[in-house]
């Protein structure tokens, strides 16, 4: 499959078309089916099977179990938002094939999260803080559209959208690594407080995978003459 084959956003809202969110969310849709038809087991803790004598358990509406479920697929969302702007605004074929990596990857990996929440009786919205469930002795300040570390900022997606060719790059580049850092510590945090082992699983590919594009991304950088580090605005 060929970096083309997602359609870009919208040139003036950043939002896919029709045909493209089609395209976006089969995987997760596809990937939230299989979570409720073959992980039901092992997602479940505990109990015993549908004859058994006792009543299954699943993890409380607080647990690191659903908070984690919820945040990152919120964290999720933002990373294939950036990725369909970006595909939009340059022709540079690596930084396509990121994105369109980027794409599939977490809507499929949202979709999962979306569909345990489904199957354990939860809402996939909170009133609790973002990461509330990691128990940070210093709680992250959302602000203007930022919710947790290393999601970009409503200014910061604006600017993004006002760019086009290599500045487009570059500052995707920089709010993506940006993005993955903050990914990547969420994802060990549950990793280290995991119950389930189906959902440590998957964080634990998430560390793996965004460790290997943060340096991707790092040379990707360098190759454009550009550094880390998202520009003050």
């Amino acid at each position: 499959m060929t970096a083309d084959a997602v359609t870009p956003a919208e040139e003036d809202g950043g939002a896919p078309r029709a045909s493209s969110r089609r395209r976006l969310w089969w995987p997760a849709v596809l990937a939230a089916s299989l979570a409720l038809a073959l992980g039901v087991p092992a997602l479940v803790a505990g109990g015993t099977s549908a004859s058994g004598s006792s009543a299954l358990s699943v993890p409380a509406d607080d647990s690191p179990e659903a908070g984690f479920a919820r945040d990152m697929a919120t964290h999720h969302q933002q990373a294939v938002d950036l990725s369909f702007v970006v595909r939009d605004r340059t022709s540079d074929e690596p930084v396509r094939t990121l994105a369109f990596d980027i794409i599939n990857t977490q809507a499929n990996q949202r979709g999962m999260m979306m569909g345990w929440l489904d199957q354990w009786g939860l809402s996939q919205h909170s009133a609790a803080k973002p990461m509330a469930w990691m128990n940070m002795h210093h709680a992250y300040e959302a602000h203007d559209g930022s919710l947790m570390p290393g999601m970009a900022t409503n200014a910061q997606l604006g600017k993004l959208r006002s760019l086009s060719g290599r500045d487009a790059e570059v500052f995707y580049l920089q709010l993506m690594l940006e993005h993955h850092k903050g990914g990547v510590a969420m994802a060990q945090g549950y990793v280290d407080m995991a119950k389930n082992e189906t959902e440590k699983r998957l964080a634990q590919s998430m560390v793996n995978g965004q460790t290997s594009e943060i340096q991707l991304i790092t040379d990707m950088l360098h190759e454009r003459g550009a550094a880390p580090g998202v520009p003050a605005s």
